[in-house]
């Protein structure tokens, strides 16, 4: 992932507001780049081709890049039946181990409202308790929506987030769980 400050100016006002635009890549869609846009009360995701990527140099002058804040997982990937489980460590540009970041996901559903008791049972039989009977605040305000590659880059924004803003985690606690559908994130993050 990668972080760029984008500043904008606001209609009407004298002021610049710097909005932060999210580079992300996904091994499950190879040719795809995702561009998340956040400004204050708002965030747009755009998915765009890999030719996106060749784009950001050429808009150089509007943006700057903020170095070292490019986060990565890499790991290994099973599939159990209709389960798709992903375990991977996550670490920053600079080789800093930051944690695991599990993601699991149910292929035969896309609506988490009709298969959540069953992906948190699944989620429970390896990773125990520490999953929690509530679906995370991302899947619950779009608990009956149909969720895709776009709604599981937006939980991997969240969980890249958490680990890059953390510096310790006392007794290695769990950042929390995050889980979607198609692609659940779960994240654990270890002492620094």
């Amino acid at each position: 992932m990668k972080h760029i400050n984008f500043p904008s100016a606001i209609p009407g006002s004298n002021t610049n507001v710097a909005k932060k635009l999210h580079i992300l890549h996904n091994t499950e869609t190879p040719a795809s780049t995702y561009a998340i846009i956040e400004s204050p009360g708002k965030q747009v995701t755009l998915c765009a081709d890999l030719m996106f990527d060749l784009l950001l140099p050429r808009l150089s002058h509007m943006y700057t890049s903020k170095k070292n804040l490019k986060v990565e997982t890499k790991g290994t990937r099973f599939q159990a039946a209709d389960f798709l489980v992903k375990v991977g460590t996550v670490s920053m540009s600079s080789g800093q181990y930051k944690g695991i970041l599990v993601e699991v996901e149910y292929l035969a559903c896309s609506v988490p409202a009709l298969c959540w008791p069953m992906l948190r049972e699944f989620l429970q039989s390896f990773m125990g308790f520490c999953v929690s009977s509530q679906p995370p605040p991302y899947l619950q305000a779009r608990f009956h929506d149909v969720h895709g590659p776009q709604d599981t880059i937006q939980q991997y924004l969240e969980k890249f987030n958490e680990f890059r803003e953390s510096n310790t985690f006392p007794g290695g606690a769990s950042a929390g769980l995050n889980t979607s559908m198609p692609g659940t994130a779960s994240s654990t993050p270890t002492p620094s």
